[in-house]
């Protein structure tokens, strides 16, 4: 079936550049970083702007190639899905800079206005000099630079003494000696801003419970055993042997597949499993396997390789954000004992997943307790307390447990 082009073309060579479908029940999003200036040449599909709604934030190519003569939705502008937001002439050149209009370009840009006492040559001016820099409407020369650069000072925490706010070399000595001495502050990225918010939502809306239990992780030796690969060569990690199980355990203990709201509890016969993961500098995405339950570890595997391929690629849409009726949680690192997440409303519950540990063990043989190495995992289960109580909990994360011994790894891969 031929899909429609988010992009609409006129007839002539101008491009018009709309904000195309971000996923179901997506209708708006805001711009939030142009890559492309007025006047700059645009290759088809390269990467033009990058939006953001409140699932995802994603790069959109361009429809065209050409020369971008129009934006018409600047960085922090809200934009409704199908409104046009730049134009491209596909038979433009384009130029070596943005020309400013009217006023603006008979203006001196801060930037480049000259320092009080400095020379009217303009080669010798820090706009236009290879040997100088302008920072924060600051001329910074390249010793100054090297100087604060060696001794990890930004320069925009420097308060000059030189003519006009300058950096003397004086200054940039006493600054690295000192320390610096301003505080920086630093703006949340989108991300971190959301994700914020709805942890903040969480806590104050369900009243959250918690317990962990130690399970039996002896199967991983049976996954080590068959090379920690499946037959269509996906790494089978710890998060995936364990998901499969508590999937199939939420079939005795539907009430954890469920949402919450308006006071009513939808338990859901469809079980669709979110992952967290973290993203570098932006806080938490939580892809979604939709329709777990009947899935084999080679298919879990697989479907969770490709989410976290488009994770990487940033090639994840709202669709794939969307929908979770249960969360897992995995380990932060390979020392981590356990965690106590925030549960993803409006779900009910979200599984921790500690590491997978080699610790000493006491069983029975012929009756005598031995002491030997053995593989253990903690688990955890953040809960709702209006959904569950302490004992149901740990009733899920023990059936887990069995399920997980039980599992076998050669035919499932």
């Amino acid at each position: 079936m031929r899909r429609c082009s988010p992009w609409r073309v006129e007839a002539s060579t101008l491009a018009d550049v709309t904000l195309p479908s971000l996923g179901e029940s997506v209708t708006e999003g805001i711009i939030t970083q142009w890559f492309k200036k007025v006047g700059d040449a645009v290759a088809r599909d390269e990467p033009l702007f990058e939006v953001s709604t409140d699932k995802v934030d994603s790069e959109m190519p361009s429809p065209a190639a050409g020369v971008l003569t129009q934006i018409l939705a600047e960085e922090g502008d809200t934009v409704q899905t199908g409104a046009r937001v730049a134009v491209i002439d596909e038979n433009g050149v384009a130029s070596s800079a943005a020309l400013p209009s009217g006023d603006a370009a008979l203006a001196p840009s801060p930037s480049t206005a000259p320092v009080p006492g400095a020379s009217a040559n303009p080669s010798s001016s820090g706009a236009s000099s290879p040997s100088t820099e302008v920072v924060t409407g600051m001329v910074v020369s390249p010793v100054v630079r090297r100087i604060l650069m060696d001794g990890g000072v930004e320069p925009s925490t420097v308060v000059g003494s030189g003519t006009g706010g300058a950096i003397t070399r004086r200054d940039a000595e006493r600054a690295v000696a000192q320390g610096p001495t301003q505080e920086i502050v630093v703006a949340l990225t989108n991300g971190r801003r959301r994700m914020g918010q709805h942890m903040s939502v969480s806590m104050l809306s369900a009243p959250h419970g918690f317990i962990a239990v130690e399970v039996d992780a002896s199967v991983f030796d049976d996954v080590d055993a068959q090379g920690g690969v499946t037959h269509d060569g996906f790494a089978i990690t710890h998060e995936s042997v364990i998901t499969v199980a508590a999937v199939r355990a939420l079939a005795e203990f539907e009430f954890l597949n469920a949402t919450f709201a308006d006071d009513q509890l939808t338990i859901h016969r469809t079980i669709s499993v979110g992952f967290t993961r973290h993203v570098q500098d932006d806080g938490m995405l939580v892809p979604v396997v939709h329709a777990a339950a009947g899935l084999t570890l080679r298919a879990l595997a697989r479907r969770t390789a490709e989410l976290d391929e488009r994770l990487a690629s940033r090639q994840l849409n709202a669709d794939d954000l969307m929908g979770g009726t249960f969360t897992v949680a995995s380990a932060t690192s390979a020392h981590t004992l356990w965690t106590e997440p925030i549960i993803i409303q409006p779900q009910v519950a979200v599984l921790s997943v500690g590491a997978v540990r080699q610790v000493p063990v006491v069983v029975a043989r012929g009756g005598v307790p031995t002491l030997e190495v053995g593989r253990r995992v903690i688990l955890g289960l953040s809960f709702d307390h209006r959904v569950c109580d302490a004992v149901a909990a740990a009733n899920y994360l023990e059936r887990v447990g069995e399920l997980l011994v039980g599992l076998d790894i050669a035919s499932e891969r």
